[in-house]
């Protein structure tokens, strides 16, 4: 167990660190944009890059991984919305919302950082993938629902437009992408921009976890909603399980580091961009913010609790 506290508590420590900057200098949270574009658009990328381009290009034909780990975020989507459509009447947008934050981790931010520090480089791979598909399955969900909750005359052409930007122009999925050519073309990079990536990959983890303590201080937690009752649980126990499960059935052969990832990653707690979504949409978003914050700082007893597990065995075919 100390050697799980020693993993944990560090990564957990920079979260806190911002958060107590945050509390303290009370800076407009305005003023984290450029670094959030910073890790978004440019260090997480090179991060994701400079993994992802040294795994063997075979890893990444693994359909039924891909198979179980986004049919179980889908599943717990449907879930939590269902759930949610029972306590509030039908209403769709927020029940997409809560949907969100039951099923969206933050694999963006904590993700990368957490599974490679507890599993090594080797964890790249399964991340990548989760990341892309997962993302590609919210991006398309959340303007499909809200088209539904606005009555949106928007034209079937123009939505499959604006689901096809939103995947393939995100940053992390383009550094996946291009890091997969390099991988099956064995291109090498010069030198100088292969040191300029080694230097913004070793800044992301620390960048993006200062940045969420930062985010969590200067968004005030005006009240605990009554659905992050079922929310959390769905989230950080729920889906993990669900994971791992779905792995057990569709993917008996998938190697125990992905497995681990994979069950790691579906513990992480409700992500940023399901504020972002809300406040977008401008549906749920106090009760959305309040529930960024609080599964971040409940992820703290759970992630540990799951890497407990893991390290013990239990989530090993």
């Amino acid at each position: 167990m100390l050697a799980i506290l020693n993993l944990v508590l560090p990564l957990f420590g920079v979260v806190f660190l911002g958060y107590v900057a945050g509390r303290i200098l009370k800076l407009p949270l305005e003023g984290l944009e450029w670094l959030n574009i910073m890790i978004i658009y440019v260090m997480l990328p090179a991060l994701i890059f400079k993994l992802v381009s040294i795994t063997p290009v075979e890893e990444f034909s693994n359909l039924s991984f891909i198979t179980a780990t986004t049919f179980a975020t889908l599943v717990t989507f449907c879930l939590t919305f269902f759930i949610a459509g029972i306590f509030n009447g039908g209403n769709v947008g927020e029940s997409t919302i809560q949907g969100f934050a039951g099923a969206y981790g933050n694999i963006g931010y904590m993700g990368p950082p957490l599974a490679i520090a507890a599993f090594g480089p080797e964890a790249a791979a399964p991340v990548a993938l989760i990341f892309c598909f997962d993302n590609s399955l919210h991006f398309t969900l959340a303007p499909l629902l809200m088209a539904f909750h606005g009555k949106s005359e928007v034209s079937i052409g123009r939505l499959l437009g604006e689901i096809l930007a939103k995947i393939f122009t995100h940053p992390f999925i383009l550094a996946t992408i291009a890091a997969i050519l390099v991988a099956i073309s064995g291109f090498e990079l010069p030198g100088a921009l292969d040191s300029l990536i080694d230097i913004l990959a070793a800044g992301a983890a620390p960048c993006a976890l200062f940045a969420m303590g930062v985010t969590a201080a200067l968004r005030p937690l005006k009240r605990v909603p009554l659905e992050l009752a079922y929310i959390l649980p769905i989230k950080q126990i729920v889906h993990p399980l669900l994971v791992f499960g779905l792995l057990l059935v569709l993917a008996p052969n998938t190697s125990p580091i992905w497995i681990h990832a994979a069950v790691l990653l579906a513990t992480l707690p409700v992500a940023t961009n399901v504020f972002v979504i809300a406040q977008q949409y401008g549906v749920w978003q106090e009760r959305a913010s309040s529930a960024v914050v609080i599964s971040t700082f409940a992820s703290i007893t759970t992630v540990t609790a799951f890497l407990y597990l893991i390290r013990e065995g239990y989530f090993t075919f």
